[in-house]
């Protein structure tokens, strides 16, 4: 995969996969995926290159999504010690 890929995905997933206050969603994962490839080709990245590197990118996107809300509710409740 190209420098240019890994960059590009790093910083759109940084930028758009945040803590959300509400159960992840399939839908919102397949719709931020669809935005990801949308960006990439108009970035001249070709969607080959990125799931060569990291394979299917709903399931990156929504694992991320669940990772985000596992932080923001350890966040949200500074009384719970960390596992």
């Amino acid at each position: 995969m190209s420098e240019h890929a890994i960059e590009f995905l790093r910083g759109w997933i940084g930028e758009k996969v945040q803590c959300q206050h509400s159960p992840i969603k399939i839908e919102q994962a397949e719709t931020l995926a669809k935005e990801c490839c949308a960006k990439a080709a108009e970035a001249g990245i070709l969607l080959e290159d990125i799931q060569e590197e990291v394979g299917d990118i709903q399931e990156l996107i929504a694992s991320r999504l669940e990772e985000a809300a596992e932080e923001g509710s350890s966040e949200a409740r500074p009384d719970k010690p960390a596992e």
